[in-house]
């Protein structure tokens, strides 16, 4: 597993480690000279000193390893912000994670040492759609970036074996007792290959690209051979005749079968409770991958809500928790059905998902939550995610112009009428009332009996609510609606396009069909977008939302007529000739002539020319942007002259204008260490002696969105290690 330096003593300080930067893209622990280290919080294990930024390189590294191919995923983690340490050592931290390999800790074999399937031949009509891949492994190790060196990183590898707690080989092609025929010259078929087969053949790839996949899958581990191709397609074969056998029916009855699928997978549930006669039917589901990916990508990040799904339709609604990757695509990270909205449900399930995260990272906090009903119960959200609460308007975008389309023929009388319905949702911060507007389009289009007899019974009623919720809560930006939009598309398709329609009263297919089909698709998604192993597949996901496929739009096909400057064209990327007409441009309530438009969607041509709109001298701000000068306007407002109030709101008004600098200038540096190496010294004298720390940063002073202000929460100083620290000397 490499060499190791020998030493006569072991060492008690990190400062006297060499760096080390072995060259090319990635490195393995085999490229590092290894030292003893021992201090009172560590036992006398190997460490290495690298660069910071080279740490994703050595855990590939790591993972790509012949004989124990493998992937490290995070046990757990903790972090300090710089300034909090009154006293450092050279081994502090200011970020800890500790990484497991992804065959341990647990192990899910008979009596903890060999699994079940290894003795004797498995049962294929139990539903086992992916076998249990954890075998104990106790291989990992632990990364700190260091507190006196943020540009460094410190390996300290507790166990290189990858071994058992018997100390026998418990995966890949040394392990003598891995799963199938010949496993002594066949590598064990890793998670990562495991998920990517399975998601393949759930997607209806047919077997002939599954296998070929497959098997180039397992021949980064081992030589092409005549065997090895052999079992890779019984493999594949026996897996889809696995899923295909696959029913969401455990029990005839619907509660029944959802219990045993909970037994079966807890892992995957974090929160459930049973229908009584007290308390309504809660079922919380999120796969380990969502809880990698909401950690991931959710950490200082937003989270948005998808919520009452399939209302009319499902025996239960669907909600679901979202996060943006990389590329501000939504990724269903969390799936909660229930019929109930109350603030005692709400807060249980939201309080054991993120009881769940902290159990992982203890650090991990989001910068805001996206909701897009109304009738959501705000408290429980401010309670457990203490964070800012936005609102999106895709979802009455959507059904209003979908509402029109359908029940009023007239092409122009549909332009009309959503233009007249973006001008009474613009009007909700200006002077005039918004229900003028509203009587004004009843009067006009009262030949509209039909779109007006639905508006009045349905929306009137609940308008005020949507207008209050409008005003007191920031609106999400248009880029976020269109990813959320596209997430339900994709939902909306997957749970609707099926044979078997009375299995729609049925819980047990729509957990079945969530964690199958529609986690299959985004984790290949995103697989294939980090990997590039699939470019047909990256190509659909990167184009998958209308923001992503307006970038791709040039300039020189929008067209704009000075005659009628509320309209625009934009010419066709696959046929110049075709023309698309953009009316009320510059509005979220524009109305395109596209098919895609036509069904109620955001479509790419209004986006791109909302975007080549905004420099034009009459463009009128968006939702997002009105909604966003109202809360700074609301911050600002001028209290009794010369009063402590003005104080206050100036001081918010400033650290907030101080917050998005700082934000934006990250966005436009290399990295963080850009930006935190302008932060001032401040000086502060501690006995008899002057350090130098960094400025508090003002964001942990930032006002909630319920209006009280957000208190520090930065860790206190250890006592009980400060009186260990000073036996060790």
């Amino acid at each position: 597993m490499g060499e190791v330096m020998e030493v006569t003593g072991v060492l008690q300080s990190v400062s006297d480690l060499p760096v080390q930067d072995p060259p090319g893209e990635e490195f393995s622990a085999a490229d590092l000279r290894w030292v003893k280290y021992a201090s009172s919080e560590h036992h006398c294990d190997d460490v290495a000193l690298i660069p910071y930024d080279r740490m994703e390189a050595f855990i590939s590294g790591e993972c790509n390893n012949p004989e124990y191919p493998t992937r490290f995923h995070i046990e757990r983690g903790r972090k300090r912000e710089r300034g909090t340490l009154k006293e450092v050592r050279s081994d502090d931290y200011l970020l800890y994670r500790m990484y497991w390999c992804s065959f341990g800790p647990e192990n899910y074999g008979e009596g903890g040492t060999i699994l079940p399937s290894r003795r004797y031949r498995l049962n294929t009509r139990n539903r086992a759609a992916r076998p249990q891949s954890m075998r104990g492994c106790t291989c990992h190790f632990a990364i700190k970036r260091l507190y006196a060196r943020p540009s460094l990183a410190l390996i300290i590898y507790h166990e290189r074996r990858h071994v058992n707690k018997s100390g026998f080989v418990c995966h890949g092609p040394l392990d003598r007792d891995a799963i199938g025929p010949g496993a002594r010259k066949v590598p064990y078929v890793g998670s990562e290959i495991q998920q990517q087969t399975m998601s393949l053949i759930y997607l209806g790839v047919p077997e002939e690209n599954i296998l070929q996949t497959h098997i180039e899958g397992i021949q980064r581990y081992c030589g092409s051979d005549a065997k090895v191709d052999n079992l890779a397609s019984q493999y594949v074969h026996k897996l889809g005749m696995i899923i295909k056998r696959s029913t969401h029916e455990l029990d005839l009855d619907d509660q029944a079968s959802i219990r045993m699928w909970v037994d079966r997978n807890k892992k995957s549930v974090f929160f459930h409770q049973d229908s009584t006669e007290t308390d309504a039917f809660v079922l919380g589901i999120q796969t380990e991958w969502q809880l990698q990916q909401m950690i991931r990508f959710g950490h200082q990040n937003i989270l948005a809500s998808h919520s009452s799904f399939g209302v009319s339709k499902l025996k239960y609604p669907l909600h679901t928790i979202l996060v943006f990757d990389s590329r501000q695509q939504a990724l269903p990270v969390a799936w909660v059905i229930t019929r109930s909205v109350t603030k005692h449900d709400t807060s249980r399930w939201m309080q054991a998902l993120t009881s769940r995260i902290h159990s992982v990272d203890s650090n991990w906090r989001i910068g805001g939550f996206i909701i897009d009903d109304p009738t959501s119960e705000l408290d429980p959200i401010r309670n457990v995610f203490s964070c800012p609460i936005l609102f999106s308007l895709w979802h009455i975008r959507r059904t209003w112009l979908k509402n029109i389309i359908k029940k009023c023929s007239n092409t122009e009388v549909q332009r009309e009428i959503f233009t007249k319905l973006g001008k009474f949702m613009y009007s909700i911060w200006s002077e005039k009332n918004p229900m003028d507007i509203l009587e004004q389009l009843f009067q006009d289009f009262v030949d509209q009996t039909t779109f007006i007899q639905y508006f009045k019974s349905f929306w009137v009623p609940k308008l005020e609510m949507w207008i209050d919720t409008i005003r007191n809560l920031p609106l999400a930006s248009q880029e976020s609606c269109g990813a959320i939009e596209g997430y339900h598309l994709k939902l909306k398709l997957k749970a609707y396009d099926d044979s078997q329609l009375d299995a729609l009263q049925r819980v047990d297919w729509l957990v079945h069909k969530l964690t199958t089909e529609l986690h299959s698709g985004y984790w290949l998604n995103l697989y294939a977008d980090e990997s590039g192993s699939f470019p047909e597949v990256k190509a659909e996901y990167i184009a998958s939302t209308s923001w992503q496929r307006a970038l791709h739009i040039p300039d020189e096909a929008v067209l704009f007529d000075e005659k009628e400057p509320l309209s625009a064209k934009v010419a066709s990327q696959k046929d110049a000739s075709l023309m698309q007409t953009v009316w009320n441009a510059g509005s979220e309530f524009s109305l395109c002539s596209c098919s895609w438009s036509m069904q109620g969607n955001l479509c790419k041509h209004v986006i791109k020319v909302n975007m080549m709109y905004a420099p034009r001298k009459d463009f009128q701000p968006s939702l997002s942007f009105q909604s966003f000068q109202r809360v700074l306007l609301d911050l600002w407002q001028k209290p009794l002259d010369d009063s402590f109030s003005l104080d206050l709101s100036v001081a918010w008004v400033m650290q907030m204008q101080e917050r998005i600098q700082k934000v934006a200038e990250l966005a436009a540096s290399d990295g963080i260490a850009q930006v935190a190496g302008k932060l001032p010294i401040q000086w502060a004298n501690k006995r008899g002696r002057r350090t130098a720390i960094r400025r508090t940063s003002p964001m942990r002073f930032l006002p909630h969105s319920n209006g009280s202000v957000q208190r520090d929460l930065t860790p206190k100083r250890n006592r009980k290690r400060r009186r260990l620290s000073n036996f060790s000397g």
